[in-house]
């Protein structure tokens, strides 16, 4: 059984009718997986509220309670882009909750786990949410992946369209966590250039160009991306999974078919199966159902 951390939760944190990060996401997400004909392969599990020191790991207080009294109060703007209401902070611990979950499970089975849920992380930074995104929530799970007994190095890929600035940030001078992205440049949030490298040589940038499709992706994958993913080896392999990448996506403007976001996971698992795919963006709702489904039948060929 391949576990899914979910929670209706998620859909509670409303961002308003015309925003591209919607509940709709996880919906159509949800809805492709539990009528697809391995459906009976999945196990679909509440997460846990992540502790507040959890999330302190990245976060200082003032800017964790700061959220909480914005929700409390009925919710605003952490930034122009990032609009939060009054269930988006237990949304928001949720998801954190989710994504240590998930690496405990990874850890306890050796086999792949998946995390749906919203909102995303891979932009926020300790003082301030941004680009949708209110944790940390990969980062954080590193953070703790790298107190557990046995777990010496961890790794990100970030296969989102978007440069996951917040992850990389914390990263920079850790010499045990890498982190590598693959994304469209230029593009927001203007992170992500190539001699950004970290202080231990442990970020791996690959930014591409607008249009770029399977062809370069792959080239990327097999020439920069694996490599030096085989060469940290990982203990334990995070995918900033966002699916904004694929063809169409109201945000960007590269070319991938929903078949390569398995092929993408397929590689992810040579490195290690054990492996946590944990969604960030994606905006073209029919982009986000095929391609779960893609890295889902990726996951179960090694369950």
């Amino acid at each position: 059984m391949l576990p899914v951390y979910y929670s209706d939760t998620f859909l509670e944190h409303l961002t308003g009718a015309d925003h591209y990060e919607r509940p709709a996401r996880l919906t159509a997400i949800r809805e492709a997986l539990t009528s697809a004909n391995f459906s009976d392969r999945l196990d679909w599990r509440h997460p846990s509220l992540a502790d507040i020191n959890d999330i302190a790991r990245v976060h200082p207080m003032s800017y964790i309670q700061g959220v909480e009294q914005l929700c409390l109060s009925g919710g605003g703007m952490l930034d122009p882009d990032t609009p939060v209401s009054s269930k988006s902070y237990e949304a928001a611990k949720l998801a954190v909750g989710a994504w240590i979950d998930g690496v405990r499970d990874v850890m306890l089975t050796g086999k792949p786990v998946f995390v749906l849920c919203r909102p995303p992380g891979h932009h926020a930074e300790p003082e301030e949410g941004m680009g949708f995104c209110v944790f940390a929530n990969a980062a954080i799970a590193a953070l703790w992946a790298l107190e557990q007994e046995g777990i010496k190095r961890v790794a990100v890929f970030d296969w989102d369209v978007h440069h996951g600035n917040g992850t990389q940030k914390l990263f920079w001078d850790h010499s045990n966590l890498a982190y590598v992205s693959t994304h469209q440049a230029p593009l927001y949030p203007g992170t992500g250039k190539l001699e950004e490298t970290g202080k231990h040589k442990n970020i791996c940038n690959v930014p591409l160009p607008a249009g770029s499709g399977w062809l370069e992706y792959e080239q990327a994958l097999q020439n920069s991306v694996m490599p030096f993913l085989h060469s940290f080896q990982p203990d334990l392999l995070l995918v900033s999974a966002g699916f904004d990448c694929g063809d169409g996506d109201p945000l960007a403007e590269m070319k991938l078919s929903h078949a390569a976001f398995g092929d993408m996971a397929r590689m992810c698992l040579q490195v290690t199966q054990r492996c946590l795919f944990g969604l960030e963006g994606g905006y073209a709702l029919d982009n986000l159902a095929t391609g779960w489904l893609s890295v889902t039948k990726a996951c179960l060929e090694v369950m």
